[in-house]
């Protein structure tokens, strides 16, 4: 691709002005109306050191209204510390995902981020850390990939800029900067390449560039050997990709969707009446409208996952509600596994490795009890429980799985999730928060982030607490007549009790489409939350265990 560049062209100074300041007039303009809009922007530069990446990101910023953009520069990284952390916790790559530096950057949709450098040039320094180049090019690739789909099935328009210069220009370029003792700390210790090296890089460089252009995330080539015709190029190119974006029709179905979520986020959802204080013909006529919708619903998952699943993923119809334990003995072995959760977490963060929880149930299942007696058994300081209320604004106006890839545990520690990122299947596809398309592409994009987690190295744990319906509807009873528990049930417990048929297929083709072999849903029986309890804390001993051998 790089041979399309022609360097040797150059925009006179006369020609420049007047195109360039009619394509930023147009520019700013439409930076507004993608920020009515509700459409983000993503614009990488990449390209050869020395070649003005910086320069060509200062010029566009100059010109764009600072209020509706970010910039975000790639972080310092280490190679040698880098390869030493991996040779010392193998199995583990970073103290957090290759790619969760990209995600925590990523603006709102609305405005415009860019990126100095970016996850192209993160993954080159990932291939200098000694382990196995393939192996990591093919994980890099599919989370870039899978990143830069997500950004354009989300609302924004991907730019991908290379700025290319002659091994000559480069030359002349790194020697003016070595010499020069203020700009010489930008070299970083790197010498400045010689032919031979100029040559390998440009193949790597046009191998890339050719594997990862896609539609919705194209590389645009820019001569950076010329200041003006690089900032023509950049400018035209935007123009263009915003204009294409802003002419798009808006589905309608998204939209609805986009609206009851807000509502929802603002507390102002309708609740159902109570339905004990229904007559047997409005609860079945209830029952009958909660059926059409759980086979409507249906319809928006797909029959099958590119990914692997499990020969035999759990169902709902597989939970053995008889399931119990003694007091004396959930006793004793609530103790013991506590005691042994303890141990291993002490040598869990000694090597590095991070341990995910989610927790997915029915309300009243006893989530919170469970998580309690995890947490019980460990540091304080090296555990964070992440609870899932409704999505704010600002994570509303991201993709759904930002506001997770925002809230990892660093490697050593230990992330307890009370609900998740699959409320995009479960809530959000019963209560229609989601449109039907948003929800189909839901559990590919699910299963993409938890293998990057898996390849990160993370023991990614995945229960589901269910409980019996008379014993959950014995707890809500219990707790509307305890004053000290009256706040654990709300209207909203009574309305889900309506939707059990709806949410009982949204999670039977939860464990279909998303129990993949790296991390398979578990169920906690929990009609017996002694039961439960103990079952959880054996699970999560015994994955350590097996990782820590």
């Amino acid at each position: 691709m790089l041979e399309q560049v022609d360097l040797d062209h150059k925009t006179a100074k006369e020609d420049y002005k007047a195109e360039h300041d009619a394509l930023m007039a147009r520019l700013i303009v439409l930076q507004v109306k993608a920020m009515q809009a509700g459409i983000g922007t993503v614009v990488m530069f990449d390209g050869w050191k020395g070649a003005g990446k910086g320069s060509r990101i200062s010029d566009l910023a100059y010109n764009l209204d600072a209020r509706y953009m970010n910039v975000h520069t790639l972080s310092d990284f280490d190679v040698h510390a880098h390869r030493e952390f991996c040779e010392k916790h193998p199995g583990v790559t970073g103290f957090y995902p290759f790619m969760q530096e990209f995600w925590g950057a990523l603006g709102e949709r609305g405005r415009m981020t860019i990126y100095e450098q970016g996850w192209y040039a993160a993954a080159r320094r990932l291939m200098a850390k000694g382990d196995d180049p393939q192996a990591r090019a093919r994980e890099t690739v599919e989370s870039i990939g899978d990143f830069e789909r997500i950004l354009a099935d989300n609302g924004y328009v991907v730019v991908k800029f290379f700025v290319h210069i002659s091994q000559k220009e480069q030359e002349r370029r790194l020697r003016k900067l070595a010499d020069n003792p203020d700009t010489s700390w930008r070299l970083k210790g790197g010498g400045i390449p010689g032919k031979d090296e100029y040559a390998a890089r440009y193949e790597e460089f046009d191998k890339t560039l050719s594997l990862t252009d896609a539609d919705h995330a194209h590389w645009v080539l820019v001569n950076g050997e010329d200041k003006r015709t690089a900032n023509l190029t950049i400018a035209r190119t935007l123009v263009t990709e915003l204009e294409r974006a802003l002419s798009r029709k808006e589905d309608p179905a998204a939209a609805a969707a986009a609206r009851k979520a807000a509502e929802n986020s603002a507390g102002a959802l309708a609740q159902a009446t109570d339905p004990r204080t229904r007559s047997a013909e409005e609860s079945a006529l209830v029952l009958e409208a909660a059926r059409a919708q759980a086979a409507e619903q249906a319809t928006f998952a797909p029959r099958h996952s590119r990914f692997k699943m499990v020969d035999r993923p759990v169902r709902l119809a597989d939970v053995d509600n008889t399931l119990s334990l003694a007091r004396a003995d959930y006793s004793k072995a609530l103790k013991e596994e506590q005691k042994r959760l303890g141990e291993l977490e002490l040598k869990m963060y000694r090597a590095r490795v991070p341990l995910m929880i989610v927790y997915e149930g029915d309300d009243a299942a006893g989530k919170g009890g469970n998580i309690k007696r995890v947490a019980q058994a460990i540091d304080a300081r090296g555990y964070t429980v992440f609870p899932s209320a409704a999505p704010t604004k600002p994570e509303l106006m991201h993709p759904f799985l930002w506001r997770y890839w925002t809230r990892l545990p660093k490697a050593g520690h230990v992330g307890i999730y009370d609900r998740s990122w699959y409320g995009r299947i479960l809530v959000e596809r019963v209560e229609g928060f989601a449109s039907p398309e948003e929800v189909f592409h839901a559990y590919d994009e699910i299963n993409e982030f938890e293998r990057e987690l898996v390849e990160w190295g993370a023991i990614l744990l995945k229960f589901w607490v269910a409980v019996d319906p008379d014993e959950q509807l014995r707890r809500f009873e219990e707790r509307e007549a305890n004053p000290a528990k009256q706040w654990k049930i709300t209207p909203e417990d009574w309305r889900n009790r309506d939707k059990h048929p709806q949410y009982a297929a949204a999670v039977d083709d939860m464990f279909r489409l998303t129990s993949t072999p790296a991390a398979p849903w578990r169920i906690l029986e929990s009609t017996d939350k002694l039961h439960a309890r103990v079952k959880a804390l054996r699970t999560i001993n015994k994955a350590l265990e097996d990782r820590l051998g």
